[in-house]
């Protein structure tokens, strides 16, 4: 499957990214490489073959929920730069 230089264009705008005339030409063929292979595996028969999340038998390892002492507020505030009323007091971001 080829990809156009247009749909490079696009993306590299939505990721905000600011790409030469020659990374683009260079990424529209190494995405048009990558997506040229995935079709190939869609020519694979992949009937009765489950899908799987990792290649090996690996199962979650839960441990049990205990409940435990947390920090006071007063430890957990002691290498806070700067603190107000109990919390930790940050720049503010949003106008």
């Amino acid at each position: 499957m080829k990809i156009s230089q247009q749909e490079v264009e696009h993306v590299a705008k939505l990721a905000r990214l600011e790409l030469s005339d020659q990374e683009k030409a260079k990424l529209t063929d190494q995405l048009s490489n990558i997506l040229t292979y995935v079709e190939k595996l869609n020519e694979l028969d992949t009937k009765g073959v489950e899908p799987t999340a990792h290649v090996l038998d690996m199962k979650n390892v839960m441990r049990d929920d205990a409940v435990e002492p947390s920090l006071s507020q007063e430890r957990a505030l002691a290498n806070a730069p700067e603190k107000a009323a109990g919390h930790y007091k940050v720049p503010k971001i949003i106008e």
